[in-house]
């Protein structure tokens, strides 16, 4: 009996290895990662600054003068799409001065633009939209030139919503690719706002920006706008802004009296950080001047960029 018991017990050691080489090992199969959902939000910023000066001591015979510059532009967006609802926000900044030596502080570009939009798409490249945008400046503007007598003088053009535009859009939106967009209104009705316009009088005339004397707004009701806007690199380490601004009032409807703005950007990164910008302002308004004013600015600084969603590809 006691040597059953011992061969039952060596059979079944030595059948377990066997069992154990036959039995199939098996795997889990790896879960896939779901892809990270989209922001309700797509949000992004984009910032500058630049910095330049030169310093020539007071015995320099070469000629010329001490001055610094300082330029600063930021770009904020907040765009979200529901549906056939879609909301698109965007801030705007942009200032640069000079500070030079026997001429002293002089502003070279400046500019607060805030614009808001809700739209309803139609087809896949065409919406309908209201919308509300205002452009106006940051601080004091002058002219400067000479009085009777010879002397320099400055006088006051512009200031802190003086003039300050706030035009409310009605229409519809050609959106043909992620970095193009047009904005056919028209029914488009401004007003424009002169804070204390008295102060303009002498350098401007008697209507400064069109506001009638003794008032600090004008209305333009019955009004069209055409408003285009273009953002996209155009190489890996190169990106271009642009956007087209035209506004007509149908009382006036000629061409000399059509207001026209482009404002125009071209970034080029040379680093993580570091970047050179060259920016454009042209603008004819013939509430203002009869002729185009532009201006235009250069820089290297630094720059940084931060959005919580990535780019489509194109």
């Amino acid at each position: 009996m006691k040597q059953l018991l011992l061969a039952g017990l060596a059979g079944l050691l030595l059948a377990a290895p066997a069992r154990a080489q036959t039995t199939p090992t098996v795997i889990a199969t790896p879960v896939p990662t779901a892809p990270a959902p989209d922001p309700r939000w797509r949000k992004s910023l984009k910032t500058g600054l630049g910095l330049n000066e030169s310093l020539l001591s007071t015995n320099w015979r070469g000629g010329g003068v001490s001055t610094i510059g300082f330029n600063a532009l930021a770009n904020a967006r907040a765009n979200r799409k529901t549906g056939a609802h879609s909301f698109d926000n965007e801030a705007d900044f942009l200032f640069a001065f000079a500070q030079t030596k026997g001429l002293g502080y002089r502003k070279n570009q400046d500019r607060l633009y805030l614009d808001t939009k809700y739209g309803w798409t139609m087809s896949p490249k065409w919406d309908m939209f209201v919308s509300l945008n205002l452009l106006t400046q940051f601080a004091p503007g002058y002219k400067y030139d000479q009085d009777a007598a010879g002397l320099d003088r400055a006088r006051l053009t512009s200031d802190f919503f003086a003039p300050g535009f706030l035009t409310a859009a009605y229409g519809f939106e050609y959106r043909p690719a992620p970095y193009f967009h047009l904005r056919l209104s028209p029914f488009a009705p401004r007003l424009t706002v002169v804070n204390r316009a008295d102060r303009f009088v002498a350098a401007l005339g008697d209507t400064p920006y069109g506001v009638n004397p003794g008032h600090s707004t004008r209305w333009e009701i019955l009004a069209a706008q055409i408003l285009a806007e273009f953002d996209k690199n155009i190489s890996p380490n190169v990106n271009l802004k642009a956007r087209y601004l035209l506004f007509a009032n149908y009382r006036n409807i000629n061409p000399r009296e059509v207001d026209h703005r482009i404002d125009l950007g071209l970034t080029a990164k040379v680093g993580k950080y570091v970047n050179v910008a060259l920016n454009g302002i042209a603008l004819y308004d013939y509430d203002q001047d009869h002729g185009l004013q532009y201006s235009q600015g250069l820089t290297i600084g630094v720059a940084y960029a931060v959005q919580n969603f990535a780019d489509a590809k194109k």
